[in-house]
C-alpha cells in the first residue's frame, strides 16, 4: 500500500469509533469485508452477509450500504 493511502488511513482511524475494532486495518488492511463501489461518493455496497450488519450499514431495499468512512476511502483508492 502506498505510504500516502496508508498515512490517510491512520487520519480516518484517528477520527472515529470502529464497533468491531477496526479488525480490517489488522494485517495490514488484508482482511477487508467485501464491498463494491457504484460510484456514490460517501457510500460502497456492503456484501456481507453478515445479520445484523455493523453499525455502518443502511439498509436500502434488499441491499446495504456501507457510510464507514475507512471502508469507503479504501475502496475508493485501493479498488478493494
Amino acid at each position: 500500500m502506498d505510504e500516502k493511502i496508508r498515512q490517510k488511513a491512520v487520519e480516518i482511524i484517528g477520527q472515529m469509533e470502529c464497533g468491531k475494532g477496526f479488525e480490517c486495518a489488522k494485517g495490514g488492511f488484508e482482511h477487508l469485508c467485501k464491498v463494491k463501489d457504484f460510484g456514490l461518493d460517501g457510500y460502497v455496497e456492503c456484501l456481507e452477509d453478515h445479520f445484523p450488519p455493523c453499525e455502518f450499514a443502511l439498509p436500502f431495499g434488499y441491499v446495504y450500504f456501507c457510510k464507514c468512512p475507512l471502508r469507503v476511502f479504501l475502496a475508493k483508492k485501493l479498488r478493494k
